[in-house]
């Protein structure tokens, strides 16, 4: 029920609808208000600080001593390749294993599974769906070679400051490494590659930007340093198997 007494007081009324004024103009100033203590919260809470050439330099040094103590790395992974020819990205998930200095296995499932193991002289990708293999010879400073290194950079990171001009960042729950080529066979191969690395300094993401506008991002989950048997790193194609040798033997 409404109040007559109150609704047709005219002193009431005009008392009211002043502070309904009032009340409509605090929201809309508040509104922008609170906006931008946001981004001033945010802009704070997401700041990175660059590293001096000392502090990089000893962050890599201590990356090496825990990479030392354990030179084995198997994870999980989830990658995101965008193609500029194509619509929609390709995107592939599995597991990889990685022994320094140079030897790792990645095995991708889903709708286009894949198997791919390094020894460190030769390289095997499998395609099970079509038994077919391709191989290839390593260490003939191919572009292949480039690849390969730019994959296990971010693993290995040994002696990287040869072939990379190096930046980092320090960030709230970590770093961010920022690598980019010194090498002109490198260089037409990749453009930048990225590294996000935890405060444990576990690998959690990276991207490779190619000169081509090609980007793959690659996010990596439940890290183990646990010892790797070497057979992980040796391939026998199954028999049966169509070999080809795309880069010549």
């Amino acid at each position: 029920m409404f109040n007559t007494s109150r609704c047709c007081n005219p002193i009431q009324v005009g008392r009211a609808l002043r502070a309904r004024r009032l009340i409509r103009r605090t929201a809309r100033r508040s509104v922008p208000t609170c906006f931008v203590f946001g981004l001033l919260f945010l802009a704070h809470v997401v700041s990175a600080d660059p590293l001096s050439p000392a502090d990089l330099k000893a962050l890599l040094a201590h990356i090496r001593e825990k990479r030392a103590a354990a030179p084995q790395v198997q994870a999980d992974f989830q990658e995101e390749k965008t193609v500029h020819m194509l619509n929609k990205p390709i995107t592939s998930a599995g597991t990889m294993w990685f022994q320094a200095p140079n030897k790792f296995r990645r095995e991708a499932k889903g709708n286009s599974p894949s198997i791919t193991v390094s020894d460190g002289q030769h390289l095997w990708i499998y395609y099970p769906k079509f038994q077919s293999a391709e191989h290839y010879s390593l260490g003939k400073r191919s572009p292949l070679d480039a690849g390969i290194a730019a994959i296990t950079a971010s693993l290995n990171l040994e002696n990287v400051e040869a072939t990379y001009h190096i930046t980092a960042t320090k960030e709230a729950d970590g770093y961010q490494l920022q690598l980019t080529p010194r090498n002109p066979s490198m260089k037409r191969f990749l453009q930048t590659f990225s590294i996000r690395m935890n405060n444990d300094l576990q690998v959690g993401r990276t991207e490779m930007v190619q000169p081509n506008g090609d980007r793959i991002v690659t996010t990596y989950s439940n890290e183990s340093r646990a010892p790797i048997p070497a057979s992980t790193f040796e391939f026998t194609p199954p028999a049966g198997t169509e070999i080809t040798t795309p880069l010549g033997r």
